[in-house]
């Protein structure tokens, strides 16, 4: 019995498995297998087809429709790779940031200071700020609360407006003005309405100018003096008589203020210095134009403490925080720097009666500036538009002049000339523009 069991536990050999699998296939073989289908061959797309074109239009945001390519940048497109060009249009000092202020930023990153700072920007900094406002105004902003640090003065003017703005609150932009403030309304929500400072008030607003424009959907007003583009100023009396309008109509401020150290005659007055104006305004500053510091990209912004913690939400996700070689510059600048700017200050000065003079000498009226460093002629005697005005300057004698009509519908019939260029420069280009004109008149007389 045992070795019954023993003999069938063995396995089968491979020459019985052989025989079984033969066996196996021809029984099978008088039933047909049916042969698996024939994958037929996709066709692949020749090198030489179309590729369908997207339409990125239906991803890309409504309100980018209402943003125009900036008129400033389009001459310096235009300008690029052309000889002997003199450059009247950028809002740039053309003086190298003081050796002092290039030195602390080097050292800080050959110490390694290289890290994140705090959301609203070093305290040292802040308390910098502070202390500037308290010793020139007589204002104090709580450093931990009332100041926040950000990414130049654009980026405080972005969240500012968004800070403020819902879908379909109007904000009042004063124009002539900065071209920035309508893309940035419209881009939050918000709908911008135009209020005219004019040439005969000196460019400054008045409660006249504004009170036809504030209806029940108006939220805040955009104030910029000294004024870009046109260099006007607003003295204590002008913003007394503004502050009662903001009051009476529960409005917000929001004060563009980065060229108020450049104040020719007089002293700037801050919005936030008139009573009862602190508490609802939010005041925009920087470093760029005071410190010659444009490429470090460094402002700030000051407001009530509310307001400025919900600009900071915006911050710490768009940007995190502004620069540390940028801030610890800038701390050098508020501490050791303010002889530096008000030698460029004097410079622009003298630049500031240069230009104008020569404007009005050949027969351009030149309204003068009281701060900032541009001029803003009329060149509604050429019989010209300011856009070919500035398009057959540039054409002819290789000078960027930028067209008015960019800063608002006031701005019509004029162009910004900024003297932050050299002296020999700005000779230059105003004894060119004096043979543009002759030109001009000469090929009037023929017609």
């Amino acid at each position: 019995m045992k070795q019954n069991q023993s003999k069938s536990s063995v396995p089968k050999t491979s020459s019985s498995v052989s025989s079984s699998v033969s066996s196996s296939i021809s029984s099978s073989s008088k039933t047909s297998i049916p042969k698996p289908p024939v994958k037929k061959s996709i066709p692949k797309p020749s090198v030489s087809s179309p590729v369908p074109k997207m339409n990125y239009s239906k991803f890309i945001t409504h309100s980018m429709n209402k943003v125009p390519r900036s008129g400033i940048r389009k001459y310096f497109d235009i300008a690029e790779g052309i000889e002997d060009v003199i450059s009247l249009g950028v809002g740039e000092p053309d003086f190298v940031t003081p050796w002092h202020i290039r030195e602390m930023c080097i050292h800080s990153i050959e110490k390694g200071e290289t890290a994140y700072t705090s959301n609203f920007g070093l305290l040292e900094l802040r308390e910098e700020i502070s202390k500037r406002y308290k010793k020139d105004y007589g204002i104090y902003y709580d450093p931990k609360s009332e100041i926040l640090v950000t990414t130049g003065v654009s980026e405080a003017a972005d969240i500012a407006i968004r800070c403020l703005i819902n879908p379909g609150d109007e904000i009042i932009v004063v124009q002539p003005a900065y071209v920035s403030y309508v893309p940035l309304i419209h881009l939050a929500g918000g709908i911008p309405v135009s209020v005219s400072a004019k040439r005969e008030n000196d460019f400054r607003v008045t409660p006249e100018d504004i009170l036809p424009k504030i209806s029940k959907k108006t939220k805040a007003i955009i104030f910029n003096y000294p004024n870009n583009p046109t260099g006007a100023i607003m003295t204590r009396k002008d913003f007394e008589a503004v502050a009662d309008i903001i009051v009476e109509y529960d409005l917000f401020v929001i004060s563009d203020e980065v060229y108020e150290c450049m104040t020719y005659e007089g002293t700037h007055v801050p919005f936030t210095a008139i009573e009862g104006m602190k508490e609802r305004t939010i005041l925009l500053n920087g470093f760029s134009k005071s410190y010659s510091m444009t490429g470090f990209r460094l402002g700030y912004a000051l407001a009530p403490p509310e307001i400025i913690s919900a600009m900071m939400m915006i911050h710490q996700y768009c940007m995190l925080c502004a620069p540390v070689t940028a801030q610890i510059g800038a701390i050098e600048a508020l501490k050791n720097g303010r002889e530096e700017m008000l030698s460029m200050i004097r410079e622009f000065d003298r630049r500031r009666v240069l230009i104008v003079d020569g404007f009005n000498r050949l027969g351009l009226d030149c309204f003068e500036p009281k701060g900032a460093f541009y001029s803003f002629p009329s060149i509604r005697s050429t019989g010209l538009t300011s856009e070919e005005f500035a398009d057959q300057f540039f054409a002819q004698k290789h000078v960027i002049t930028i067209p008015g009509n960019i800063f608002g519908e006031t701005g019509t019939g004029h162009m910004r000339c900024a003297y932050a260029a050299s002296r020999d420069d700005i000779k230059d280009a105003l004894d060119r523009l004096e043979d543009f004109l002759n030109n001009l008149n000469k090929n009037k007389k023929k017609k």
